[in-house]
């Protein structure tokens, strides 16, 4: 089967998280027994471990990706689930995010006929959801059986403008707060008899909402504080409310950390009744530029795209975060990023083509 018509078969299955739809199935017929596959299931999310030992070297190289996609939405002008070809692109759910990438990597590893160690591809269907029993659970499971990669490349959608003008070495974390400000509650005619927690949070709000909490540097922007969510209030007129509630997002490099925020409310919050809950959805990772995996994929992209790739760690965050988490070098790599998630997401045939010789070319060069 050649690259075009694997990717349109992966397309086609609903693959909508946290369910499968019998893709694994598929994909191990498409290996073959030449690849050996652990399959780690948690709760209602499927995770498989494909690999295959063509040397007795240490190298470990591992491709990864996600076979989940998100719901479809209305308004498509095809069926996204039908993955056909018109005018050399397909418009189908999955096909930025991130069946390209999962399609151009089993290719490349089905056909690869040599390489200097092990190959290994992990697959989840809870990347898009909250990842918990997903790639992080396999990656547990790994390092229990001594059997974690040197280095990673997440297909995940990374170009910019051109195919291969991008790549992701590392990722912000990503810190949620939730904050509750106390007050009492009253007439509205009556103020002095109240504490109104709008009013008490309202001359905050202008030094925090978008406040710079670093400098970043040459990887990462700076930390800023985003606030997503302010609600209090019984929606009436002549009731202040007991309480506000405060919801908001820091994406953060690795200057600023959980305890920077809480220094950071206490000094804005100074005086006030409030309670802060910080949650860690990711921890910031940056993977040397002058790693194997970063080298070999910059001279991959030269060879075949013809162009130099730019390193970046712009966007949200990924699952190459787990893998940043367990010391392993990273690289993110796949086509252009314009239509993730959106009705009508779509892509090139030919950026498919070249992307799976980007991952043929790595692995006969490893």
């Amino acid at each position: 089967m050649k690259i075009i018509p694997l990717f349109q078969k992966l397309l086609q299955y609903q693959t909508i998280t946290p369910e499968d739809k019998g893709i694994y199935n598929f994909i191990s017929d498409y290996l073959g027994d030449t690849w050996e596959c652990i399959e780690l299931d948690f709760e209602e999310v499927t995770n498989r471990f494909y690999f295959k030992k063509f040397s007795q070297s240490n190298e470990h190289l591992c491709f990864a990706g996600h076979i989940d996609v998100v719901p479809t939405g209305e308004g498509w002008s095809v069926d996204p689930f039908a993955a056909e070809i018109i005018d050399g692109v397909i418009t189908a759910r999955g096909a930025q995010d991130m069946k390209s990438g999962v399609a151009s990597f089993l290719y490349a590893c089905k056909n690869a006929t040599h390489f200097n160690g092990t190959l290994s591809i992990l697959l989840t269907s809870d990347e898009e959801g909250e990842g918990i029993n997903g790639t992080v659970k396999v990656l547990e499971y790994l390092k229990e059986k001594n059997l974690l990669p040197n280095s990673a490349i997440v297909a995940e959608p990374t170009s910019e403008e051109i195919f291969g003008d991008a790549i992701k070495v590392g990722r912000r974390g990503s810190i949620n707060g939730y904050l509750e400000l106390q007050g009492k509650q009253g007439h509205a005619a009556y103020p002095e008899k109240a504490i109104n927690p709008i009013h008490e949070i309202a001359p905050v709000l202008p030094l925090i909402a978008g406040f710079d909490l670093d400098n970043g540097d040459a990887f990462f922007s700076p930390s800023k504080f985003v606030i997503t969510d302010i609600r209090a209030g019984m929606e009436v007129t002549n009731v202040t409310p007991n309480k506000l509630n405060m919801m908001f997002n820091v994406r953060n490099s690795t200057k600023t950390t959980q305890e920077t925020i809480q220094k950071f409310i206490a000094e804005k919050f100074q005086g006030l009744d409030y309670t802060l809950k910080l949650i860690q959805g990711s921890y910031p990772f940056v993977t040397d530029k002058n790693t194997q995996v970063v080298q070999k994929m910059q001279k991959s992209i030269q060879e075949i795209c013809k162009i130099d790739t730019n390193l970046s760690t712009a966007g949200g965050t990924s699952d190459a975060r787990y893998f940043g988490q367990f010391k392993i070098d990273t690289v993110e790599f796949g086509v252009i990023n314009d239509t993730i998630h959106a009705i009508d997401e779509k892509t090139n045939i030919t950026e498919v083509e070249d992307l799976s010789k980007v991952f043929q070319h790595i692995i006969q060069n490893w």
